[in-house]
C-alpha cells in the first residue's frame, strides 16, 4: 500500500465526506465559475492538509465534528486560491502535470478564481460563526504573503542570514501546514492547549518540508539530475546559505557573482551545485531538518497510542522520506 493511503487510512470515512462537503463549498450561479472549480477540484493533489486536520482533531479528541469539517474545506479553498495566485505570480503553465487555471482561461481569470475561492473559505467561517478557526487562518494568509515578499526583497539584495532563511520559510511554508493542525485542534477543543501545541507542531513539520523541498534543487539519487531552477531564481536556500557564511573572501564573491549575473549559464549552475555539495551545504541541511523530524516526533510522545497517533508520525516521516 502506498505510504499516503496508508496515512489516509484510520480517515478514509472523514475524507471522502470532505471531498464531497468540499465540491459544495465551491458552487456558484456563474456556469464559467463551476467550469473552472470543478476543473481544479478533478486535479486534487494528495489533500495533505486537510488530512492533517482531520488526524489532529482525531488524536486530540477520538472524534470529529462539524467544524473540522468546516475548518478542513476553509484550509483547502485557502490553500487552492493561493497556488491559482502563485501560478500567475510565477507565470507557470502547469500545475501537477496539468494545465494551471491561467493557462487555459488566463491570467485575469485566474485572479478573479483566487479571490473568489479566497472569500467562499472566509465566508464559510463567518456564517457559521467560526471566529476562532477564521483568525487562524487568516493569521496563516497575512504571514504567507509577508514570506513571499520577504524572499523577493532579499533574493533582490542577497544578503540572506540564516535566521532570516528561517524566517521566510516559518512564514511561507510552515504557517499553512501549522494552521491545519491548530485548526483541528480548534474544531474539537476550542480554547485547551492542544491548539498551541498542534500549532508547534505543524510549525516544525512545515519547517522540515521545506527544507527537504530545497535540498531536491540539488538532487539525489531518486530524482537523479540536480535541477538548479532556486538558483536560476537567485533563491538562497539553506545549503547554499551555510556555505556562503563559511565562504573565504573570493569563493564568497565568486558564489555571489555566479548567483547575480551567471544564473541562467547551466555550466555555471552546475559549478555551484557541485561547490555546495563539496563544503556540506546539503549536510548540514539535512541535519537541520532531521531535528525538525525529531522535534515533531517528540511532540506526539504526549498523546496516548491510536492509529491516529501512528498516521501522524507517518506523516512526520513522509515528509522527509518523500521523493518529490
Amino acid at each position: 500500500m502506498k505510504i499516503v493511503e496508508q496515512i489516509k487510512q484510520p480517515i478514509a470515512f472523514e475524507m471522502n465526506l470532505f471531498e464531497k462537503k468540499f465540491q459544495l463549498s465551491m458552487s456558484s450561479k456563474v456556469a464559467l465559475l463551476n467550469r473552472i472549480t470543478h476543473y481544479i477540484v478533478n486535479r486534487k493533489g494528495k489533500q495533505m492538509r486537510p488530512m492533517f486536520v482531520f488526524l489532529v482533531a482525531k488524536i486530540v479528541s477520538g472524534e470529529v465534528n462539524e467544524r473540522t469539517y468546516r475548518g478542513a474545506s476553509v484550509i483547502e479553498l485557502i490553500h487552492t486560491a493561493t497556488l491559482v495566485h502563485d501560478d500567475v505570480v510565477d507565470d507557470s503553465n502547469r500545475r501537477r502535470g496539468f494545465f494551471s487555471v491561467n493557462a487555459l482561461w488566463k491570467n485575469k481569470i485566474a485572479v478573479l478564481i483566487g479571490d473568489y475561492l479566497l472569500s467562499k473559505g472566509l465566508l464559510l467561517s463567518i456564517d457559521n460563526n467560526d471566529f476562532d478557526l477564521l483568525k487562524i487562518i487568516s493569521v496563516a494568509v497575512r504571514e504567507m504573503s509577508e514570506g513571499e515578499l520577504l524572499q523577493i526583497e532579499k533574493a533582490r539584495k542577497l544578503d540572506i542570514t540564516e535566521a532570516v532563511y528561517y524566517e521566510i520559510i516559518r512564514q511561507k511554508t510552515a504557517t499553512l501546514i501549522a494552521a491545519c493542525c491548530s485548526l483541528g485542534a480548534a474544531s474539537v477543543k476550542p480554547d485547551s492547549e492542544h491548539v498551541e501545541r498542534m500549532r508547534k507542531f505543524g510549525e516544525l513539520i512545515g519547517m522540515a518540508f521545506q527544507i527537504k523541498d530545497d535540498l531536491f534543487d540539488y538532487g539525489d539519487d531518486q530524482i537523479g539530475k540536480p535541477t538548479g531552477i532556486d538558483i536560476k531564481e537567485q533563491k538562497l536556500t539553506l545549503p547554499l546559505i551555510y556555505v556562503l557564511n563559511g565562504a573565504d573572501k573570493k569563493d564568497k564573491d565568486w558564489l555571489i557573482n555566479s548567483i547575480k549575473n551567471h544564473n541562467k549559464d547551466a555550466d555555471r549552475v552546475k559549478q555551484v551545485i557541485a561547490f555546495v555539495k563539496e563544503k556540506g551545504g546539503l549536510d548540514y541541511a539535512t541535519k537541520l531538518m532531521k531535528g525538525y523530524q525529531m522535534e515533531a516526533l517528540e511532540m506526539l510522545k504526549t498523546y496516548p497510542e491510536s492509529e491516529f497517533k501512528t498516521s501522524l508520525e507517518l506523516m512526520v516521516n513522509y515528509v522527509i522520506d518523500r521523493k518529490k
